[in-house]
Formats: structure tokens, sequence, C-alpha cells
């Protein structure tokens, strides 16, 4: 473990990423400086408040302070910077690289010789070499020599309680033997799991890649049977939990009316992307894509569906979207499904309330009894467990609702069909 006057380590990005790692660090012993240029975050930061949903922060953040600061020239004394910045992709689905291409530059600024620089972000393989060292080599700095670059791509699961920045094994990548040592030595300190030493820094690159890629292409071929057992009236839901009692070679992944987080729908871009620059056509991924991307949509379509049995056009029907959170039990909204599910109805013309009992500033409806009141459909785009344990035949039916749309496919399917409620799910 480390000693708090041994090493500094300076987190530029405080978000779902970042800040987990700061804690992390203050809590084995390193002095911590967190870089962020939001305001209103670093003043609750250093109150010792969290600014994220999250079970590990609200648990550590008071019990492991750290300084929060939008003061660049702290990074001064740092001899370890983690990047921890967005990586997204543009309306056209094109990488963008701009945070981290700004967060190089200020470091580089800043950052004094003998430093151990580590990107977290996700890329695809060759920023590293191609768009990071360059800004570092420009400001004069010797990579290998005076400063030190290493990749050590994130793995945070929000809301997972099992899994987190304590015990989730993780992979480095270098240009050269010390930086890879430098990082190695860093996470050993501040995770309880495996540190694989990747042969090269494009490898640890893609592997986040593969990992994120794996997971999309997966759920679009559950996706694809979704729409196609429905058309069989086969419950896909049951077919892979009876799949999944195999306990070897299948591995289980559900569909759902979207996927969301800044990952999985953003990650095979990276990778299809920097192929097309190199010749090569990721024609599996871009076809994955495709179909998580159509989800939403189909999910308004079943919702068509299941008006037109009760005589009702979307057109005009008060529908009430349940989750804004691309995930259960937490308020990360990035590339929630749910904005796509609204965009779609607003088109079909439908009166629109919305709740998030985790994204309250965000939900048209202070309460989910009000969003219920004005509701005559239901779509739930999130398994909040404050939906599951109320959502009811009874409690639709004292509200006048006729119809649900379970996109989580996490409702009791038995229970609405025998209440003469419409329940759709995603392939059941």
């Amino acid at each position: 473990m480390a000693s708090k006057d041994q090493k500094t380590v300076a987190v530029v990005g405080l978000g779902y990423v970042g800040l987990p790692l700061a804690v992390r660090a203050s809590e084995r012993g390193y002095r911590v400086i967190g870089y962020d240029t939001n305001a209103e975050k670093i003043a609750l930061l250093n109150k010792g408040k969290s600014p994220i949903e999250d079970a590990f922060l609200e648990k550590n953040i008071s019990r492991f302070r750290f300084e929060a600061t939008s003061d660049a020239k702290k990074l001064q004394s740092a001899d370890i910077i983690l990047i921890c910045v967005p990586t997204p992709v543009d309306d056209s689905f094109y990488p963008d690289l701009t945070p981290v291409i700004s967060a190089s530059e200020l470091i580089a600024l800043h950052v004094k010789k003998g430093a151990l620089v580590v990107l977290e972000s996700t890329v695809n393989p060759g920023v590293s070499e191609e768009v990071v060292r360059p800004i570092f080599e420009k400001a004069g700095y010797n990579i290998g020599h005076d400063l030190y670059l290493a990749h050590c791509p994130e793995r945070i699961n929000p809301g997972d309680v099992k899994w987190n920045v304590t015990n989730i094994p993780r992979v480095v990548g270098s240009f050269d033997a010390k930086g890879l040592a430098l990082a190695h030595d860093f996470y050993a300190s501040i995770v309880d799991g495996e540190i694989r030493k990747m042969k090269s820094i494009r490898e640890a690159e893609a592997v986040k890649i593969v990992e994120n890629s794996f997971r999309d292409i997966n759920i679009a071929f559950v996706n694809e049977l979704a729409r196609s057992f429905d058309v069989l009236n086969i419950d896909v839901k049951d077919v892979i939990e009876g799949a999944a009692t195999k306990p070897f070679a299948f591995m289980a992944h559900f569909p759902s009316c979207g996927v969301g987080g800044h990952c999985i729908p953003v990650d095979p871009y990276y990778l299809i992307e920097r192929a097309k620059q190199s010749g090569f056509d990721h024609k599996f991924l871009k076809i994955a894509r495709e179909i998580n991307n159509g989800m939403p949509a189909y999910t308004v379509e079943l919702l068509q569906d299941a008006l037109n049995t009760v005589k009702l056009p979307v057109n005009g029907t008060n529908v009430g979207v349940l989750g804004l959170s691309y995930k259960a039990n937490i308020d990360d909204v990035r590339e929630s499904p749910a904005f796509k599910v609204i965009k779609h109805l607003e088109k079909h013309g439908a009166k629109i309330a919305t709740f998030d009992p985790h994204v309250k500033k965000r939900s048209s409806v202070k309460t989910l009894e009000a969003l219920l009141k004005k509701s005559q459909a239901l779509v739930l785009v999130t398994d909040h467990r404050e939906f599951k344990d109320v959502l009811t035949p009874d409690l639709l039916k004292k509200h006048g609702i006729k119809v649900i749309i379970d996109g989580k496919n996490c409702l009791n399917k038995a229970a609405f069909s025998k209440s003469g409620i419409i329940y759709k799910g995603i392939g059941r």
C-alpha cells in the first residue's frame, strides 16, 4: 500500500470513471488531486458529497477525501496522472477525440518530468501512438525517458454492487518497459484483482473495444431473435433461460428496448472507423449496431400494435415513459434508449409524460403516481426496482391504463395477461 507522502495521483475528469478512481487512490493512501472544469461538481466534492449515484461512492467519498479543483497548475505536483474523459461519437457515429486531445494538451502544459500519464478513456487502437504521444512530444517530452505513457482501459460498471473499481481486473499497456512497470505497479496498489500486462499499448486499447463489441454483437443477436420469435409466438426470455441451463459454451444475453451507456453503443464505432482507415470493413459490427439502434423504434411499433387492439391510435394518446437512465437503479442517462423512444413517440403524436426516480430533474412529473394518473398506456424503458416492485395489474387497472410495453422484460407477463391489460415485452 502506498503512503501519503510517497506519490500524488491526479485524476483528470471526475465522472463515472474518474471519481471512483480518485476515491480509491485516496483510500489506498495516495495524495489525490481531482481535476474537472465543472465548478458545481468541484464544490460538491469538496464538501464530501458525490454528484453521482453510486454505492461505492456514497459509502466512501466522505471517508476518503481528496482535493477537487479546476486549477490545472495543481497537476504539476502529480507523479501519476489519469485521463478519464469521455470519448463520444458525433451524430454521424464518428469518434470524437476532442476531450482526449484537450486533456492531453492541458496535461502537457503542466506535467512534471518523470511522471506517468495513463489514458483510461476508451479509444480505438492507435490513438495513444497517433494522437496522444505526439502532443507530449511536441511539448518537449522524450517518451520512455523523461515521461511515461500508458493505457489502462476503464472497466467501470455503474450500479454494480459486486464488481467495482476495487476489484475489477485490469489490463495495462505502454510504449516501453518502465512505463509498463509503473502502470502495473500503480494499479496493483489500488485494485484487488489481476493486472495483466499487454505486449503493446495497441493491444491494451483493443481489449476494451473487443469487450464491448462482443456484448453489442450478442445483444444484437438476441434482439433479432426477439423480433423473429415474436412472429413465431415464442417467448424469447424463456428460450434464453432454457439455453442458459447449459453449463458451458453459452453466455446468456437478453433483448431490450435499446442499448445505452457510454460503452456498448459507442465503442464499436471506434473500431469500425479505425479499421476503415486501414482498408477493412467491419460488416458484422455495423449490422449489430444497426439492429440495436433500431430497437427503440421497434418498441414504439409494439406500442402502436397493442393500442390498435384497444382501438386507440398513438397520436393523441397519453403515454407514460417509465425510466430515463440507461440501466436500473442509477442516474446515468448517457446514450439512454429512453430518449430515442420518446423521440419516436413524439413523431407519432403521442402525449408523453416521463418519470424516473433516479433522474427526477429530467422527469416531466414528480412521482410515479402522477405519471400513472396521466397515462392511458405505459412504456417501461428502465427496470428500476421502484417500478418492478410496485407495477401490478391492479395498480394499472386503478388508473385505467390499458396497455403496457415492457422494454426490459422484467414484469410478470402471465399476471398482466390474465388481468386483461395488454402486455407486450420484447420478444414475449
